[in-house]
């Protein structure tokens, strides 16, 4: 079992940088990839990034590459987003997800999902 709670999220003018943590609870968190999905008003919820468990491998959405960064560390059981250059279309609430099912750009591959945070930018 795997507790997730994401915080970090608030307003930001676009251009503008913010940092997302997911803080998770269980012995076995190291094993679990870890993504990040987000979900704008009236959309469905999309793959943003992703990594694999040795941290040696990150996925990303073509739409924030190169303007995101997914890291995590182990031994304090959290996985963070550096998002950098914010653009109003990033604006959602963004949830953390475990899982250890493929591909990693699916929502079916997670089992536990956080309760999300907000992410406003403004233009």
């Amino acid at each position: 079992q795997v507790h997730l709670v994401e915080s970090g999220g608030g307003l930001v003018q676009a251009g503008g940088s913010l940092r997302l943590s997911c803080a998770a609870s269980g012995r076995t968190f190291s094993t679990y990839a870890m993504g990040w999905f987000r979900q704008a008003p009236g959309k469905e919820r999309e793959f943003v990034a992703a990594i694999r468990w040795s941290a040696g491998s990150a996925a990303y959405a073509d739409s924030v590459k190169d303007r995101f960064t997914i890291s995590r560390d182990n031994a304090k059981n959290t996985v963070y987003l550096q998002m950098n250059s914010l653009k109003p279309e990033d604006t959602a609430v963004y949830y953390c997800a475990a899982g250890r099912g493929i591909p990693v750009r699916l929502g079916s591959a997670y089992d536990y999902w956080g309760q999300g945070t907000q992410v406003t930018v403004s233009s």
